[in-house]
């Protein structure tokens, strides 16, 4: 890069004496460097001539060249600068599909107002998509949580504990109840999310208290989930936080009460980007319990 910007600097100045002022080197140095560049380029650069220095053909064939590379770095130098900076920065953050964005938006808000030019694109899916997203380096950072410990290939600190509950339409006789026991659910017919991290773990539960379910209809959308409850074919089983539609009621689940901590989760020893750490310190520095629920 020096060769070229003291070629650009002889190009302007037509004397390399000047151009040696203009870059703040000694002449000889300059002349080394253009030198260097000639013999990587095939042959002069300049024809100089007691008060008469001028560019050979191959040196104004290659000055538009190397003017534009000269540019593009300085450009990339600018874009890395920004970037250390957390200026024109896209962060992709990966969020469990269960999450409501009631619980979220407080804490994406506050990120905002700080990193103003940090551009966050949020991808859901099952906590198995997200890890394998993460360790494919298609994402930079996720927030999930399973029954199981997180593979020990990620990092994963805890941000908030959230209880399961029960969701029912109006006219189920569980909408009459104040809490609902696992034992409350046995022959229940059961609406069941597909992608439910929690199932194996739930049903085990249940029968360990006597509770074997009915399930009666199956996907992978919640908004289908919780219309068919709506419509009185049985329960459901979701994250008290999630996402419900208007009249869904929702009741505690106990004896037992099964619970799920949501964390944020990043590949362990891979180094990040600025970003990714100031969003790291910023969630786990946000206080959720007083977050809006």
């Amino acid at each position: 890069m020096h060769q070229i910007r003291y070629f650009l600097a002889v190009c302007e100045t037509l004397n390399f004496t000047r151009a040696a002022e203009a870059c703040h080197v000694s002449q000889p140095s300059l002349t080394r460097a253009v030198k260097g560049l000639e013999d990587e380029l095939g042959g002069p650069l300049f024809r100089r001539e007691r008060n008469n220095t001028h560019l050979t053909g191959l040196g104004e064939m290659m000055r538009p060249h190397l003017s534009q590379v000269l540019i593009e770095t300085e450009a990339a130098k600018e874009r890395a600068r920004s970037f250390g900076r957390l200026e024109d920065v896209e962060l992709k953050l990966g969020m469990m599909c269960t999450i409501g964005p009631r619980r979220f938006v407080p804490f994406l808000q506050t990120f905002r107002d700080r990193h103003p030019r940090v551009r966050l694109v949020v991808q859901d899916g099952s906590n198995h998509q997200l890890q394998e997203r993460l360790a494919q380096g298609e994402l930079d950072v996720a927030i999930y949580g399973q029954p199981d410990e997180i593979d020990e290939r990620f990092h994963a600190r805890r941000l908030y504990d959230e209880r399961f509950v029960i969701g029912v339409g109006p006219g189920h006789p569980f909408d009459k109840q104040n809490v609902v026991c696992a034992k409350d659910l046995d022959g229940q017919h059961y609406v069941n999310r597909l992608q439910c991290e929690f199932f194996d773990h739930a049903r085990r539960l249940f029968r360990e208290n006597g509770a074997k379910t009915v399930i009666v209809f199956r996907s992978d959308r919640d908004d289908w989930v919780q219309s068919m409850v709506m419509a009185g074919l049985g329960f459901t089983f979701i994250p008290e936080y999630a996402v419900t539609m208007p009249g869904l009621s929702i009741r505690p689940l106990i004896e037992p009460e099964i619970t799920r901590t949501i964390q944020v989760v990043t590949v362990r020893g891979r180094p990040h980007v600025p970003a990714v750490g100031a969003f790291v310190r910023e969630v786990l520095a946000f206080p959720w319990m007083n977050a809006s629920t």
